[in-house]
C-alpha cells in the first residue's frame, strides 16, 4: 500500500511542477515524472507476489503457478514507446520557441507575442 502512496506522490510532484513552472524545460520535466509515475502504477497493478512469467511450456500445468498478468507490462512498454516519442516533439518545439523568442519563460512569450 506504501508503494502506490509513493507512486501518487511522484505522479502529484509532477503535476505540481507541470502546472506551477513558467519554464518551458521545466514543464517537460515535469511530465516526464508524472509519465514515469503512472508507469510505475500500471506496472504495480500487474504486479503479483510470487507469480512467475506468463511463458508456458509442454507438459506444464497451467493451474499449479501463478502468472503475472502481462496486459499492464505490454501496455507500459507501449507507453515508454508513445511518452519517448512525445517528450522529443516537446523538446524539440521548446527549442524551436527559443530560437524565435529567445527565451523559454511563458510570460515573455506571451509579452512578445504583442
Amino acid at each position: 500500500m506504501i508503494l502506490f502512496v509513493l507512486d501518487l506522490v511522484l505522479m502529484l510532484m509532477g503535476l505540481y511542477v507541470l502546472i506551477t513552472n513558467r519554464n518551458l524545460i521545466k514543464k517537460v520535466i515535469g511530465f516526464a515524472i508524472m509519465e514515469h509515475g503512472l508507469n510505475l502504477l500500471l506496472i504495480m497493478i500487474g504486479y503479483r507476489k510470487g507469480g512467475e512469467a506468463p511463458v508456458v511450456s509442454p507438459g506444464m500445468s497451467v493451474s499449479a503457478i501463478p502468472f503475472v498478468d502481462p496486459l499492464p507490462q505490454a501496455v507500459v512498454l507501449t507507453s515508454i514507446v508513445i511518452g519517448l516519442g512525445i517528450t522529443a516533439l516537446m523538446v524539440g518545439m521548446c527549442i524551436r520557441i527559443y530560437q524565435r523568442y529567445g527565451t523559454f519563460d511563458i510570460a515573455e512569450i506571451r509579452r512578445l507575442r504583442g
